[in-house]
């Protein structure tokens, strides 16, 4: 069975920083793209960032420079380092894999999602 879990979230203040983890079963990690998306209350889905098989990485353009993915191929664990963060990063964040290098499209295939609120 194939499975992505997501854990990391909490509150914190504006300004700090999170660090979003995704724990995938093997099959699944090894031989696709991974990503981030978010939800925020209201509001579509959107693809925070994805990193392909070999590293390529690529941000939304509300995150850049504030956020970094990471993958460990060998934990078959993917990462969101959030810093900085605003208000507006408040949303339930999911982990999701894929395909695509220039541009990422998604299989439908979800984790639970992990809260993230930023708030003082």
């Amino acid at each position: 069975q194939v499975q992505l879990v997501e854990s990391g979230g909490g509150l914190v203040q504006p300004g700090g920083s999170l660090r979003l983890s995704c724990a995938a079963s093997g099959s699944i990690f090894s031989s696709n793209a991974m990503a981030w998306y978010r939800r925020a209350p209201g509001k579509e889905r959107e693809l925070v960032a994805f990193i392909t098989r070999g590293g390529i990485t690529n941000y939304a353009s509300s995150v850049k420079g504030r956020a970094t993915i990471s993958r460990d191929n060998a934990k078959n664990t993917m990462y969101l380092q959030m810093n900085s963060l605003k208000p507006e990063d408040t949303a339930v964040y999911y982990c999701n894999a894929g395909y695509g290098t220039g541009s990422y499209s998604s299989f439908p295939l979800w984790g639970q999602g992990t809260q993230v609120t930023v708030s003082s």
